[in-house]
């Protein structure tokens, strides 16, 4: 049990769910500056690619790699001569991977929409809100008091940061929790012997990053008939973490 300098003794979970919260800010700090490149390699085989069909290369290019390193940390945790103790610090790295996957694939996104994505607030709300699926979209939009579909532009890029906070500070304890069991599961998975796990790994993911999708397509609609005008978005280094 950790200890707090003000509050006394800090409860493991409290300190499990900061730590998760943190993977999610490290991930998203090391992935926004690469929305841009990610986007152009979408655009690589057709550079007069409609958005339509850049997110189309998008949504591919996330499911693949992220089935490919589920698979690859089940496999070798299912290799002859890796413990249980290194498999499952083979599955932690690979849950950093996962969400830097993640947070790169709903940015990118974001980004091709014309959402602004230049404020950790906004970039932490469209990265929980996506991989929380329909609950996320239902917390955002009642925190924000705005109904209707596509909460990613109808909301993210209109409300203020302030309420960005609220709305974070929500989604960051069910982003917690859901992730966490989620994550746990599929680790325990991972280490199955005989190379079941490269099946649960590669499996698992692909199902969470197909969700994944689909709920980046509800976030933001359909997707733009021409390219609007993108704008920097630098990360700002004032806001790097959650309260």
């Amino acid at each position: 049990m950790a200890t707090g300098a003000l509050d006394g003794p800090v409860p493991a979970a409290a300190v499990r769910g900061q730590q998760v919260l943190d993977l999610l800010d490290k991930a998203i700090d090391i992935q926004s500056p690469l929305v841009r490149k990610n986007i152009a390699r979408a655009r690589q085989r057709n550079p007069e690619a409609t958005p339509a069909q850049v997110i189309r290369n998008l949504e591919r290019m996330y499911v693949s790699a992220l089935t490919g390193t589920g698979a690859a940390v089940g496999g070798a945790a299912a290799a002859p001569g890796v413990g249980t103790g290194v498999a499952l610090a083979l599955s932690a790295g690979e849950a950093l991977s996962s969400l830097e996957l993640s947070a790169l694939f709903a940015l990118s996104i974001a980004e091709v929409h014309g959402v602004p994505i230049g404020e950790i607030e906004r970039r932490r709300t469209i990265v929980m809100g996506i991989m929380l699926g329909g609950t996320g979209s239902a917390t955002i939009g009642k925190v924000a008091e705005r109904t209707g579909q596509h909460w990613g532009r109808q909301v993210v890029a209109k409300v203020p940061v302030e309420t960005l906070r609220q709305i974070n500070r929500i989604l960051g304890r069910n982003f917690v929790t859901k992730y966490g069991t989620k994550q746990g599961i599929i680790v325990l998975g991972r280490v199955a012997p005989f190379g079941i796990g490269a099946v649960i790994g590669g499996g698992a993911n692909a199902a969470i990053g197909t969700l994944t999708v689909r709920a980046g397509r509800r976030a933001f609609g359909p997707p733009p008939a021409s390219w609007p005008r993108l704008t920097p978005s630098t990360p700002p280094t004032s806001e790097n973490s959650h309260g």
